[in-house]
């Protein structure tokens, strides 16, 4: 299973914010991670957002990159500050 991490404003619409799941057959990169978790959940900022990364096995990759189900997955939304 895939372990996937949501940080910053994510939090507020996955819970909990790591999530253990297998991933199905279709899913081989973050392309179409973002568009099947889309349609699993309500999170179009995933598709939509450009600004939001992903780091597989902990580096920031550029995408698509390719997922399996033993990687650990986040999204990682820009960080505001002051």
């Amino acid at each position: 299973m895939a372990r996937l991490s949501f940080f910053g404003r994510l939090t507020d619409s996955v819970f909990p914010a790591e999530q253990m799941l297998s991933l199905p057959g279709t899913v081989r990169d973050t392309h179409e991670l973002r568009q099947w978790l889309s349609q699993i959940w309500t999170l179009g900022d995933l598709l939509d957002d450009p600004t939001i990364r992903i780091a597989v096995n902990d580096d920031i990759v550029s995408e698509p990159h390719p997922v399996s189900d033993q990687d650990r997955i986040a999204f990682l939304p820009p960080v505001g500050g002051g």
